[in-house]
């Protein structure tokens, strides 16, 4: 039997796309990859470029209420015990772990059973697990230069390998940026892989404000969620303004290489793809998150001068339609933002992140 390498990794794009970006690095170079990850995953299937997909119970410790976080530990014991049985009986050559509680029991009975391991941290924060997981790991790999919150004593663990993106990102960074023609700005607009309600809230409005001659040399692009893509079709027919809407977009990151701007959140993903793609943007992160982990992506890309970081409690129609106003009289420094964006872009992440997973992995 081939030892394969063990992906650990949350059942959502944010965590398995950098997975699945790994696994086709790995298998280029001849190993077997499985994936471990919990039951929301197991409906990308046969999409995934691994040679089997196992699922493990696994739950968060941050709901509210004491019953909450009693259940929750009890699914994550019952998870560390079935990576225990899959790592006995796989015998990997690495354990590699993105984030997401998922990867708790896979990488804890990694390192109860001397399997070597590496943590891949995404955002320019560490999350909750993954600092809790730090100290357990043979390699700490990060997706940003710097990162945030690691304790001190684990800084030689760290490396920075940058963020694996989709194929379908790689090939669209072949795209130039795209020229204005007839004068006319392509602007898209997302939030995340489900919308964003601010979204559908603010962009509209901002539209309204913009003069007849403004919004006739604007293209618009936008995701947004099923219950709120109505209402924003209906204000932008009430303005006699086309819109292409919809609440995904599967081929966005061709959306992103025909965009001369982009407004969104600042997920790592997101920052990652606008960076290696290089395209200019606002970003307005998403202001819940415990460790702010968003305004933190944001500023990799606003320090180089690749976007305008815009707090949500900013972000206001009339806010945006300045800056559109902007981005419209000025397309030469959409231009210089997008070749910033491109400057700490890093495209071969997921060869980067191969290397140091092979230099502590086993033996096949």
């Amino acid at each position: 039997m081939t030892r394969p390498i063990l992906l650990a990794a949350g059942g959502t794009g944010g965590h398995l796309f950098p997975a699945a970006s790994l696994a086709a690095a790995l298998r280029r170079r001849g190993a077997a990859v499985t994936l471990v990850t919990d039951a929301r995953a197991l409906k990308y299937g046969g999409d995934l470029p691994v040679d089997a997909v196992h699922s493990i119970p696994a739950a968060t410790t941050t709901g509210a209420g004491a019953l909450n976080k009693a259940r929750a530990t009890l699914v994550l014991g019952l998870g560390l015990v079935a990576a225990s049985a899959l790592v006995l009986r796989l015998k990997p050559r690495a354990v590699v772990g993105f984030g997401g509680y998922p990867t708790v029991p896979p990488l804890i009975a990694a390192a109860l059973l001397g399997a070597p391991s590496v943590l891949h941290e995404q955002n320019a924060v560490i999350g909750r697990a993954n600092r809790f997981l730090a100290p357990r790991v043979s390699r700490i790999a990060t997706g940003f230069p710097e990162l945030k919150g690691l304790a001190p004593a684990l800084a030689a663990k760290a490396r920075y390998t940058g963020n694996p993106v989709r194929p379908a990102v790689i090939e669209a960074a072949a795209a130039p940026y795209p020229a204005f023609n007839e004068g006319r700005l392509n602007l898209l607009v997302t939030g995340g892989s489900q919308g964003a309600r601010v979204m559908a809230d603010i962009v509209p409005a901002a539209l309204a404000l913009l003069s007849v001659d403004q919004r006739a040399r604007l293209r618009l692009t936008m995701q947004a969620r099923g219950e709120d893509k109505a209402r924003v079709a209906a204000a932008c027919a009430a303005m006699n303004f086309p819109v292409e809407i919809a609440d995904f977009f599967a081929d966005l990151p061709a959306r992103i290489a025909r965009a001369h701007l982009v407004v969104g959140r600042s997920g790592a993903s997101t920052v990652s793809e606008l960076a290696v793609i290089g395209r200019p943007s606002i970003l307005v992160p998403f202001p819940h998150a415990l460790d702010q982990d968003q305004a933190a992506n944001a500023a990799i890309l606003a320090v180089v001068g690749a976007a305008t970081v815009t707090p949500q409690s900013e972000f206001t129609p009339e806010r945006l339609a300045d800056n559109l106003r902007s981005a419209l009289a000025d397309p030469a420094a959409l231009a210089r933002q997008a070749a910033a964006a491109r400057s700490v872009g890093v495209a071969n992440a997921a060869e980067r992140l191969a290397d140091l997973v092979l230099e502590i992995a086993r033996p096949a």
